[in-house]
């Protein structure tokens, strides 16, 4: 059913009906927009605007509806314009013209950006909770291997020695910012922009504020005309996701290079690899391949909603109807891809071996040369320079630097004592970096502990806020 046309003698054309068509994908804000109609009707009897029989049996029919659209025996049907008008017309079947009385008040202006926002928070605490078991994954996967060392990268170079848990845990720290994120968009966007109404409030319902909070959120937006425009929390969210998306890749590119043969670091389960359709032998790390993938559409979103965004006038304008497609897509991709990318990492096999060999290749304790001669009081300036002329004397030699006797050593500077093979090793390196973000042993075990503490706290975040939504969860 059409929610306006009194003042138009005729009705759209075929094409600007097709053009302006959005409720086959804002079919999703169902059970939201159900909810928010729910505390818009309360708002309305509290204001005397609906008497309490009226608003007793529009609130009735809201919840049936609402568990038809939960089983799928009410949905929108091809003459629907978009989610509200759906909802109206099954409003209006069981209640009559009785049905439209609930669009006092309010503007599918100020309504479809409060079922937007309870939607988004909805679903980025089911991002958060995925992401978070990510992260649990792969810690359990660096406590599993604390003892492992591994050669650390820069440039795709060999650089120094490190645990490879350092190397596995680097990532959780990035997904945690992730997560944080988004405890951080809940806090700054849990206001109600309900009662904005099309943009100047609502003359019918004066206390949003109680609406408000009977949908769970801390306040009210200040100013109606930014209410109904305002999609930074669209933008803010496709950030998130795009942010988190780039998170994703770097571990799938990690894992499609471990899983080469010339690495052979990683063997990836049968059940989360594929095959090729011409050559019997391969198997292939197509998940690790989609989650690279993936964060081209999840960047491209964002990018295309702040395009549509950018100098806009202020208020409502068509051209936000373009806001949430962006959005679905990153969502449902992403709790698609979270689980496999998880998945793919529990079931992994890590080549302990294969990871250790060559963890000196590529002069990797030429820096410990360089801090000896710092602790015997020489300036690193010249320390780097000397232990340069020991790669390259090793070099010459075809060696490691690692390998030079000792006189050889001593020959290309006299600081270079016998004292010096102490700390020519992998296990000596590791263990003289003890600082808190270092990767020896103790350092890394101490680490894995403190990420297990935030995990247990953002779970604990998650229920909290998940229970404090509840009436609005289960889309």
């Amino acid at each position: 059913m059409s929610l306006w046309g009194g003042r138009f003698a005729t009705g759209p054309n075929e094409s600007v009906v097709k053009l302006s068509r959005s409720v086959q994908f804002d079919w999703r804000l169902a059970p939201y927009d159900i909810r928010v109609n729910i505390a818009h009707v309360a708002g309305l009897k509290r204001a005397g605007v609906l008497n309490s029989e009226d608003a007793d049996r529009i609130t009735q029919a809201l919840n049936e509806l609402s568990q038809e659209v939960a089983s799928g025996s009410f949905t929108y049907i091809e003459s629907d314009e978009d989610v509200h008008s759906a909802i109206e017309r099954g409003l209006v079947g069981k209640l009559g013209e009785l049905g439209g009385a609930l669009r006092a008040g309010r503007s599918r202006n100020d309504l479809v950006v409060t079922d937007f926002k309870l939607y988004l928070v909805d679903h980025l605490l089911e991002v958060a909770q995925e992401t978070l078991e990510l992260v649990t994954t792969l810690d359990t996967a660096a406590s599993s291997h604390i003892g492992v060392i591994a050669p650390g990268f820069t440039h795709l170079q060999h650089a120094q020695p490190i645990l490879f848990s350092h190397e596995l845990a680097k990532h959780s720290h990035a997904l945690l910012r992730d997560i944080d994120r988004m405890k951080d968009w809940l806090t700054r966007n849990s206001v109600s922009p309900l009662g904005s109404g099309a943009l100047a409030g609502s003359s019918l319902v004066p206390n949003p504020e109680i609406i408000a909070a009977e949908l769970a959120f801390q306040g009210v937006t200040r100013n109606s005309i930014d209410a109904v425009s305002d999609r930074d929390f669209v933008a803010e969210a496709l950030f998130i996701f795009a942010m988190l998306g780039v998170h994703l890749s770097r571990i799938g590119e990690e894992f499609t290079i471990w899983n080469t043969q010339e690495f052979g670091w990683v063997t990836l389960d049968d059940a989360f690899s594929t095959g090729s359709s011409i050559m019997p032998q391969k198997k292939n790390p197509d998940i690790a391949e989609l989650a690279r993938g993936k964060a081209g559409r999840f960047i491209g979103n964002l990018t295309s909603l702040l395009v549509t965004l950018k100098g806009l006038p202020f208020a409502y304008n068509r051209d936000l109807q373009e806001d949430k497609e962006p959005i679905f897509d990153s969502v449902e991709e992403l709790l698609v891809l979270l689980p496999a990318v998880r998945g793919m990492i529990a079931t992994a096999g890590f080549n302990s071996t294969a990871i250790s060999k060559g963890v000196l290749d590529g002069h990797a304790l030429a820096t410990e040369i360089a801090d000896f001669l710092v602790r015997n009081g020489l300036p690193f300036a010249q320390a780097h320079e000397i232990s340069g002329k020991a790669v390259a004397l090793a070099e010459s030699r075809g060696q490691e630097v690692h390998e030079l006797t000792d006189i050889e050593f001593a020959g290309i500077d006299k600081r270079l004592t016998s004292e010096l093979r102490s700390v020519l090793s992998a296990q000596a390196a590791l263990d003289s970096r003890t600082s808190i973000n270092g990767t020896s042993s103790k350092s890394v075990t101490t680490q894995l502990a403190q990420l297990d503490t935030k995990i247990r706290g953002y779970s604990s975040w998650i229920a909290s806020e998940r229970k404090r939504f509840s009436g609005m969860m289960g889309a």
